[in-house]
């Protein structure tokens, strides 16, 4: 089994917010509360759960694009969360991210060929003709053509400005990837051609993934192991068959529930989500799932449940499995 590539331990990320009005009010947002997972070295591993779970948070404190409250994340034996500034920018090199929305993340001013060599040429990774040369074969790799080096982010579709967001992430020659909803934006007949894309980037050059997305299908086609995250916290990992076979958690059942299946033979209902995911900043006391949860019991109301590490491979937060 490979090693991995990736542990974060304990992850913390809190936010101070301003509430109200006439009276304002500070209040304290736990996004990340102790979160622990690991992604092995060539890996596509998942983070899923609905929009306001901490799926973001997580995977940006993962790189320290936003600075953890506390916790370990340990790169191939190295703490990033301690590393220097100097140290971190060489990090950065083996850690990239792909965004949301690729519109955004590209200057529209500035010509996609330079959005390709900048980074190269201020890591020094080569001269300007060559960072050039590279420029044009990431463009190929992904499916652009030639040209494109000379456009501004305007002139492309949404699909191929992802595209050269998922270039310009590789051009650093990076282990790890964070994928941030990389398709969310995207029509479904363009987030098939990127997911697929990704996965023979994956397979050919070998790379690690953390793949947030809220989407179970989208993961459960790309990804090999997956956690479930509700209101900051992990509640299940384990491996992508194993839970859409038998979801050990409740708030992982309504989702697998929630969500088609792609194959026109299959006749399943699909059942709605009930409820709205309570807010980050005032979280029920107890198990947070609990005001939605069909197997409340009257401890789940009052004390959140500790992990419980089912075998190797499968874990759970739910007293369910721990009573």
């Amino acid at each position: 089994m490979p090693e991995p590539v990736l542990t974060v331990n304990g992850l913390r990320k809190f936010f101070t917010v301003k509430r109200g009005f006439p009276r304002v009010r500070t209040v304290t947002v736990r996004a990340l509360d102790g979160i622990s997972f690991h992604v092995r070295d060539g890996e596509a591993f998942g983070l899923v759960g609905e929009s306001g779970c901490g799926k973001s948070t997580a995977g940006r404190a993962g790189l320290r694009l936003v600075e953890p409250d506390g916790g370990e994340i340990v790169f191939k034996g190295e703490n990033v969360v301690t590393a220097s500034k100097a140290r971190m920018r060489e990090l950065r090199r083996k850690l990239q991210f792909i965004f949301q929305d690729p519109y955004a993340s590209l200057n529209p001013r500035r010509r996609i060929g330079k959005a390709l060599i900048e980074p190269m040429r201020v890591h020094g990774v080569a001269g300007r003709a060559e960072c050039e040369e590279r420029a044009r074969a990431l463009l190929a790799e992904v499916g652009l053509p030639d040209n494109a080096m000379l456009r501004f982010p305007h002139e492309f579709s949404g699909g191929q400005r992802q595209r050269i967001g998922i270039a310009r992430a590789l051009t650093l020659e990076p282990e790890l990837l964070v994928a941030d909803e990389p398709v969310s934006a995207l029509d479904v007949s363009i987030q098939a051609q990127i997911l697929l894309l990704l996965q023979r980037l994956q397979e050919r050059r070998k790379l690690a993934f953390i793949f947030i997305s809220h989407a179970l299908g989208v993961v459960r086609y790309f990804c090999q192991r997956m956690a479930v995250m509700y209101l900051g916290r992990i509640v299940e990992t384990g491996p992508i068959p194993a839970i859409f076979r038998e979801p050990l958690h409740p708030y992982t059942r309504m989702l697998r529930d929630a969500s088609p299946v792609p194959d026109p033979q299959v006749k399943v209902v699909m059942l709605r989500i009930e409820g709205e995911v309570p807010s980050a900043a005032n979280p029920p006391p107890g198990c947070h799932f609990h005001t939605r949860c069909p197997h409340v019991m009257p401890l789940c109301r009052e004390v959140y449940p500790e992990w419980r590490q089912i075998d190797d491979e499968r874990g759970v937060a739910c007293h369910l499995h721990t009573t």
